[in-house]
């Protein structure tokens, strides 16, 4: 251990700037963490995912669906087996997107890679295993039980809960976005919302 130690330490000319390189590091690092709200990513909060601002399309759309009064974010995109399973996804989808955001490489259409998509086939079946497994539904849904839990969901419900178009033109559909979240409206889209809602304003005067 002694050893070890003696060769961590500097030698005493480099004894100043290692401190001032380390500092510099730690500084970023918290400056960083701060600027990105890291800590909030350890929630459940729906406005977390909407920190970066080109997910606001969907956080709007979800917002206004049926899913706000039962489902966040995380219950339909993140694997609910277990914690170390939930968390480990949640770092590597982090890290992914905030490595996307960085280097300004966001398609405007957002569409989930193949485990987001398990991940999410998943859930729905989990939440609605009633549904999906009741022998009664075999008189009106024409396909057998194999093909209720294997084919996506979304087939059929495509429409559920962002909508059918997944975009940032989405959100015109959708109306405003709740005044609690607005500072993750970037400045251009909440002027673009205003000059939507008083288009239809003045469409229904015309009526």
């Amino acid at each position: 251990m002694k050893r070890l130690f003696r060769f961590l330490i500097p030698p005493k000319e480099w004894i100043l700037p290692v401190i001032i390189l380390l500092g510099a590091i730690t500084g970023l690092t918290m400056y960083a963490l701060v600027e990105s709200k890291a800590v909030s990513y350890l929630s459940d909060d729906p406005k977390t995912c909407a920190n970066c601002h080109v997910m606001t399309p969907q956080y709007s759309t979800w917002q206004n669906s049926s899913h706000r009064e039962w489902a966040s974010c995380n219950d339909c995109h993140v694997p609910q087996d277990n914690v170390l399973k939930k968390y480990a996804f949640k770092a590597k989808d982090g890290l992914y997107h905030a490595s996307v955001f960085l280097t300004r490489g966001e398609p405007e259409v957002i569409r989930m890679k193949e485990a987001g998509v398990e991940v999410v086939q998943n859930n729905c079946i989990r939440c609605h295993k009633d549904q999906v497994t009741d022998a009664r539904l075999s008189g009106t849904i024409e396909n057998h039980f194999e093909n209720r839990t294997e084919r996506k969901c979304w087939t059929c419900h495509q429409e559920v809960p962002h909508g059918s178009i997944h975009s940032l033109s989405s959100v015109k559909y959708y109306g405003k976005i709740d005044e609690e979240h607005q500072e993750t409206v970037p400045q251009w889209l909440s002027k673009f919302l205003k000059e939507k809602e008083s288009d239809n304003q003045k469409d229904k005067k015309d009526e």
